[in-house]
């Protein structure tokens, strides 16, 4: 049966609005200002080494034209507590708590959001919570005696942003099977089916197109069907399903690029009439907020919610299956049970026999693990090198946050293209673009090359601003491409009807969800004092990921989400 064209453009089109307000948050504050502004606060309360006696603020702000001075001159800390912190690790350290609760968070809630009704409830709670957090900082100054509010501001609105994003992401799977694509292949399959049955004289209850799980080309009714035109049509609706899902996975960081730099422009204007003032990057990021919670609002209209009565796919792992409850009736149903459940659930999907059986899914998430540390420590990295080591300033930062997601609409609508052009694999596309992302940091690292590091020279080895626009390009195309196809790829390896729970785990290494090298990279640049030398750090983690990342076997990973039946014991 296929699908209501009506409905499912309403829930895609739902989906999109979804991505369209909050991508804007990323782009324009966990990837640009919020890390400036974080910056800038502790800045604005703290003291010059080595004497810690003289405000770096007033300082920095006479020295030079361009609102600079040296380096080393004007190395800043902020006392937190009893400790003596970088200001430019402040921004990192308060990033790595905040994905760290996020994991808490969106690891909790994995069990709720696999039921509809509670997932879309979920989502806009969450996304509240965000974009609250993002608006109070209009109100909030950094010379006020309780600046350091920031950090906890900050905290709320990257676990609301990914709490509401492993919501948005358990839809993927759902809209790519509804797709009209999708659905006429799946009608192929029941008429193939149906001739086969007619013309052998089968027509039991498993082999009944009209049973419980003729919709499903992975359900026992199309495994054990004898036509080899059944076998091709569902290699067909394998390869259909993949290119849907990076499609639609596509077109949503394509529409949150393009909204982020519509603000981003709009952005540029305060904060180049006040020449970068602390009170523009408050602006720009309450802008954000504003933005996230207004056009979530066609969201919370469209998205399925009540309507719902069972997960998407639920029917093709279930079958001849006992689900397991927990031990908890449908009518004893509660928030602090589902929550408990939830982390049971983690210990027993972290067993060795579960990893064992589902190997292909966990190969990817420990490349992914690496991965998106990597490319989102690049971000924060880049922005506060740009800060502190180029000196460049805010207009010329926005102008990279403005170049980078731009390239990133071209990005992700051009490897698509390529991609059917000469008929890679979504795995291969992967693989080629973190190959691609590493000679980023490869690069930065030729800076401590003597031939780059003269007054004569003054380029090479991301020693210029000029280099900095460049490569904003660069990473822009590779890494709107990449998040299309990560978070789709994922989706071809999960187990049907457990896409938040698996989500929840995906979420916890996403873009908004590394805390791992952020933390090291501020340990870095407390250390050293020189912040470049994370990009050695990042080299190795993203060339790490890559042989694991190529021995994923994809149908092999297919079949066994698809096959694989959660017992409790």
């Amino acid at each position: 049966m296929l699908s209501d064209p009506t409905a499912y453009r309403k829930k895609l089109h739902g989906w999109l609005s979804y991505a369209f307000a909050s991508e804007v948050f990323v782009i324009v504050s966990l990837t640009l200002f919020l890390p400036i502004c974080l910056e800038q606060f502790a800045r604005d309360n703290g003291y010059l080494l080595p004497d810690k006696t003289e405000p770096c603020t007033p300082l920095v702000k006479s020295e030079s034209r361009a609102g600079y001075v040296d380096d080393a001159a004007a190395r800043c800390v902020v006392k937190i507590g009893w400790a003596w912190i970088d200001s430019a690790s402040f921004s990192l350290y308060v990033y790595s708590i905040s994905v760290a609760l996020q994991a808490l968070t969106v690891i909790s809630m994995g069990g709720i959001a696999d039921h509809p009704p509670h997932r879309k409830r979920l989502l806009l709670v969450f996304a509240l919570l965000g974009a609250t957090a993002a608006t109070v900082f209009l109100v909030l100054p950094s010379t006020s005696p309780v600046w350091f509010l920031a950090a906890p501001l900050a905290v709320c609105a990257n676990v609301g942003f990914g709490a509401s994003a492993v919501a948005m992401n358990a839809y993927l799977p759902s809209l790519a099977k509804e797709s009209p694509e999708v659905q006429q292949i799946l009608a192929e399959i029941d008429s193939e089916h149906e001739s086969t049955s007619s013309s052998t004289g089968h027509h039991d209850l498993d082999n009944d197109p009209s049973g419980p799980d003729h919709e499903h080309p992975s359900s026992p009714l199309i495994q054990r069907a004898p036509s080899d035109e059944v076998q091709v049509l569902k290699a067909k609706y394998d390869t259909e399903l993949s290119r849907v899902m990076s499609r639609i996975s596509s077109l949503g960081i394509a529409l949150g690029y393009g909204a982020g730099i519509f603000l981003l422009i709009v952005a540029l204007i305060p904060v180049t009439l006040l020449h970068g003032s602390t009170f523009a990057l408050r602006l720009a990021i309450g802008l954000s907020g504003i933005w996230w919670v207004v056009f979530s609002i066609p969201a919370a209209l469209w998205l399925p919610g009540s309507e719902s009565s069972r997960i998407d796919g639920a029917d093709e792992w279930t079958e001849g299956v006992t689900p397991v409850s927990n031990g908890i009736s449908s009518d004893k149903w509660s928030t602090r049970r589902e929550v408990v459940a939830a982390w049971k659930r983690l210990g027993i999907m972290l067993r060795w026999r579960e990893i064992k059986t589902l190997k292909n899914t966990f190969k990817y998430l420990a490349a992914w693990f690496l991965l998106s540390d990597g490319f989102t420590t690049i971000t924060s990295t880049a922005i506060l090198f740009g800060k502190t080591t180029l000196h460049m300033k805010p207009s010329a930062l926005i102008l990279v946050g403005v170049l980078t997601p731009t390239a990133g609409i071209l990005g992700s609508l051009a490897w698509p293209v390529l991609q059917r052009r000469f008929e890679w694999t979504n795995l291969k596309v992967i693989v080629i673009l973190v190959m691609m992302a590493s000679a980023i940091p490869a690069y930065g690292c030729l800076g401590f090359l003597p031939v780059f590091q003269g007054d004569a020279t003054r380029f090479g080895g991301l020693t210029t601003q000029g280099e900095m626009f460049a490569l904003a390009v660069y990473f822009g195309s590779v890494y709107g491409a990449f998040q299309g196809y990560a978070r789709a790829f994922y989706a071809e390896l999960l187990p049907p009807g457990e896409e938040a729970r698996w989500y929840g785990l995906f979420s916890i290494t996403d873009k908004s969800s590394s805390f791992i090298g952020p933390l090291i990279v501020g340990l870095i640049a407390d250390t050293t004092g020189n912040i470049r030398y994370a990009f050695f750090f990042l080299v190795t983690m993203i060339w790490m990921a890559v042989p694991i990342l190529v021995n994923v076997d994809v149908e092999k990973g297919r079949k066994d989400a698809r096959e694989y039946r959660y017992v409790l014991s």
